[in-house]
């Protein structure tokens, strides 16, 4: 599963109107199977992708429930705390993604989901602590 990112380029009507069947049809699949761990992953891009990142955010939170030694899954949660300014969450998220073993910490610095938490003065404390894991 790779790190989700919703700053994607703009969609034109025709790719929206797939996305949304994309969505719907996800939907129905995570509707009759509740704990569908790949199709709530795509869910969960698709719905950010969309900017539904409320309900993305959603997704996340219960992908973390159900995967909760998985860091990518903490990444992505992070993402969608930190698009929705919930920056001590993402913070925490991206803490719990690094002690399950998450180190792209190149994609990390450039991710745009995470642009308005790299600027948080939080964040620094992560930037250090990822300084020393580089170490």
């Amino acid at each position: 599963m790779p790190a989700k990112s919703s700053t994607q380029k703009k969609l034109n009507s025709a790719e929206q109107r797939e996305l949304d069947v994309k969505i719907q049809f996800i939907e129905g699949l995570v509707r009759r199977d509740p704990d569908y761990v790949d199709a709530l992953q795509l869910l969960g891009d698709h719905y950010t992708q969309r900017g539904r990142i409320t309900e993305g955010l959603h997704v996340d939170e219960r992908l973390a429930r159900l995967e909760p030694g998985n860091p990518l899954v903490f990444y992505n949660l992070a993402c969608s705390y930190s698009l929705t300014g919930e920056f001590d969450r993402a913070l925490g998220a991206l803490n719990q993604a690094i002690a399950l073993g998450y180190r792209d910490f190149k994609w990390l610095a450039k991710d745009p989901d995470l642009k308005n938490l790299r600027a948080h003065p939080t964040f620094q404390e992560l930037k250090e602590k990822i300084r020393q894991l580089k170490k």
